[in-house]
């Protein structure tokens, strides 16, 4: 019987939408699941190591976020946002979501206040998106310019009315883990924004190994389901890479847990799981479009770290089904929990708090 998309709506108060992140990485509150026990506690982040033990593995996203977000003017003065998606050729043309996007059309341009760039429009795609090639002083990439002019893609439930945030965004809609080499994604792996340096020394010390993946988090993460069911729902696709030493710590022998550092990871790992049964001898790339839902099990993963997630989400979705695998009593039990949470005043969403899933 198909899933209604309104078992997985809730009503949460705006105040607890958190607007700015904990003074310290690791200060985030934990809320830990224990699903053999069917409990909850609540901690403080920095209190996973507890949680863990030698021969676990995290296995994190480490994806950097580009500050994807360009402002520029067209020859008629009126005003254009660009943002920059993903490279389609080479350093200089990008697919884009641009506004206003109807009166922009192929053979458009437009171009920064400052000259740091010009841009034209070369194609549009169905869904609106456009191919865009950028012009810049000494053929500087325009990545780099985005680094230096561009605004942190932020989701739009964090307000940002100027930019005296931009410094501290910048920072810290960041994992310390995040390879710069690889700013991929256009919006954080929020799950591991609460490491620190310190507690992944930590953890180490403690026996815990990581893996990492590469998955590029696009706006379609934060698109809500608007279909009466949840299996009527297309889910977004977001590329992914996982190394070979990645695909070999989720095999056996496997010394411990495989826990899961977002649901980004997740699905890059459900994913590759789904069309390898050993590792390869290659990195494995590949577009992750795997929707996750009761009674999903899994694989590949055997605890999870994330944040809370918006109503309607696929997120949620995934959430609900990794409470209960091969079931459906996971979306009872996600509502019953996210209650709870909101009722001791946990701070939602990307810049929130956490929950750790055994």
């Amino acid at each position: 019987m198909p899933l209604a998309t309104a078992l997985f709506d809730y009503e949460l108060p705006p105040r607890l939408i958190a607007q700015n992140p904990a003074a310290r990485r690791d200060q985030s509150r934990l809320l830990v699941v224990d699903r053999a026990a069917h409990t909850v506690a609540h901690h403080t982040f920095s209190d996973l190591p507890q949680f863990l033990r030698r021969g676990d593995t995290l296995v994190r996203n480490n994806a950097a976020v580009l500050p994807a977000r360009l402002h520029a003017r067209r020859p008629t003065g009126g005003h254009v946002e660009c943002f920059l998606l993903r490279p389609t050729n080479g350093n200089q043309t990008w697919r884009c979501l641009i506004k206003p996007g109807k009166k922009l059309l192929p053979g458009s341009t437009f171009a920064h206040a400052d000259s740091a760039f010009t841009g034209e429009i070369v194609a549009k795609e169905p869904d609106g998106s456009a191919h865009v090639r950028f012009t810049t002083p000494g053929n500087e990439p325009i990545a780099a310019v985005a680094n230096r002019l561009g605004e942190v893609p932020l989701p739009p439930y964090i307000g940002r009315p100027d930019d005296s945030h931009r410094a501290e965004d910048l920072a810290r809609y960041q994992t310390v883990y995040a390879d710069r080499a690889r700013q991929v994604a256009v919006a954080a792996p929020t799950a591991g924004l609460h490491f620190t340096p310190e507690l992944l020394a930590t953890l180490a010390a403690q026996g815990v190994g990581t893996a990492d993946v590469t998955l590029h988090v696009g706006l379609g993460t934060f698109k809500p389901i608007s279909t009466d069911t949840i299996e009527a729902h297309a889910i977004h696709r977001e590329i992914y890479e996982l190394p070979v030493a990645t695909q070999r710590a989720l095999f056996p022998p496997v010394a411990g847990r495989r826990i899961a550092v977002g649901t980004t990871t997740v699905r890059s790992v459900e994913h590759f799981l789904s069309i390898h049964s050993e590792p390869t001898d290659t990195p494995h790339l590949a577009e992750a479009d795997t929707f996750i839902y009761p009674p999903r099990t899994f694989r590949g993963i055997d605890a999870l770290i994330t944040n809370f997630h918006q109503p309607r989400s696929t997120l949620l979705c995934l959430v609900a089904a990794f409470l209960a695998p091969g079931s459906s009593d996971g979306i009872a039990w996600v509502r019953e929990i996210y209650a709870k949470a909101i009722a001791l005043d946990y701070r939602f969403f990307s810049y929130g708090d956490a929950m750790l899933i055994l």
